[in-house]
């Protein structure tokens, strides 16, 4: 895998804007939004693979685009997906605009005509691919460019992008060799899906899935609500796959259980923290400070006053290594081999 990073915080604030038109030079032309001479602080980290290129993007309010005459110095045949994560997308494309609210993916071919302008400082990440080497799927790619994709499959596609800026800077080799197919095969279930197509990304969706259950769980642990049908509504699943994706892990309750038990453990090995051990487990919506104790025990093999009197004297103890995936659940690795 080559790992790059470019950023314009080192340079005089004079410089910083044409530095950052020369990193996408005859690829974009770059206008801050609205004009200005004043500082243009960005970033971008990219990560290629075999096949494929993830790009992670932090800047500045402004406006790409990608011309006629852009493209006659660089004819680079990609379609490009982004994914913003806070500012609103104004696009043109092939005489089409639309807008992309944050968080909804969107594609585009660097073949064509593109204008794309953000009006607030934006952290987004796109995805480069090939025509070439998803020619299997252009028909698919193709018919789902030039507008936001706000279907389910489509927020299906962002929740997939973001799990990818999780893993792919850590993947090994034999991993990131395997990406480009798993993607092609989410890429398919999620911009046109069929029984066939979606079982064959079965394992892709059920990791992503499994990400929105984790992610719903981790903002509200200290929500007395939370249980299958809240989580069904964060994670956008149904009761019967959510009850599905949290078997190996002794079920919903138990899931939740153990998330709010290692959340308690952290906060007791935390020395700065003054919370009594009964208020951790109120804030923890255990029924009663008994309870918390025994569930703590079982878990963790010692007790929460063992714990906190361990921090005290300055040795806080480690958690037992017990994976909060559940038994069977997939890694993201296990993902890619099966791909």
């Amino acid at each position: 895998m080559l790992a790059h990073h470019f950023g314009t915080s080192a340079l005089p604030r004079a410089h910083q804007l044409e530095a950052w038109r020369a990193w996408y030079d005859t690829i974009f032309d770059v206008a801050p939004e609205p004009p200005s001479n004043d500082d243009f602080v960005a970033t971008n980290s990219t990560w290629t693979v075999p096949g494929l290129t993830l790009s992670r993007v932090a800047s500045p309010p402004n406006t790409v685009s990608r011309t006629k005459s852009v493209i006659r110095h660089n004819a680079v045949d990609h379609w490009v997906i982004t994914l913003s994560k806070e500012s609103a997308s104004d696009v043109t494309t092939r005489g089409i605009s639309f807008e992309a609210a944050p968080r909804t993916p969107f594609i585009l071919s660097f073949g064509e005509e593109i204008d794309i302008r953000r009006r607030q400082e934006d952290n987004r990440l796109q995805l480069l691919l090939p025509r070439d080497n998803f020619q299997a799927i252009a028909p698919v790619v193709d018919a789902a460019r030039g507008m936001a994709l706000t279907s389910a499959g489509g927020r299906m596609l962002a929740d997939y992008i973001l799990l990818l800026e999780q893993n792919v800077p850590g993947l090994e080799a034999d991993s990131a060799d395997r990406l480009s197919n798993a993607l092609q095969a989410m890429l398919l279930a999620c911009l046109a899906p069929t029984s066939d197509r979606q079982q064959a990304a079965r394992d892709q969706i059920k990791l992503t899935l499994m990400e929105r259950v984790r992610q719903a769980v981790r903002r509200n642990l200290r929500s007395p609500s939370l249980g299958p049908a809240k989580l069904c509504r964060e994670a956008a699943t149904s009761r019967s796959q959510l009850y599905r994706l949290l078997e190996d892990e002794g079920g919903v309750a138990r899931y939740i259980q153990r998330r709010r038990l290692s959340e308690s453990f952290a906060i007791l090995c935390d020395a700065q923290s003054t919370l009594s051990i009964g208020a951790v487990a109120d804030m923890l919506c255990f029924s009663d400070a008994s309870s918390f104790a025994r569930a703590f025990r079982r878990e963790f093999g010692m007790s929460p006053t063992d714990v906190r009197a361990a921090t005290q004297a300055g040795v806080p103890p480690a958690p037992p290594p017990k994976s909060l995936l559940g038994p069977g659940a997939l890694t993201f690795s296990d993902c890619l081999r099966a791909a």
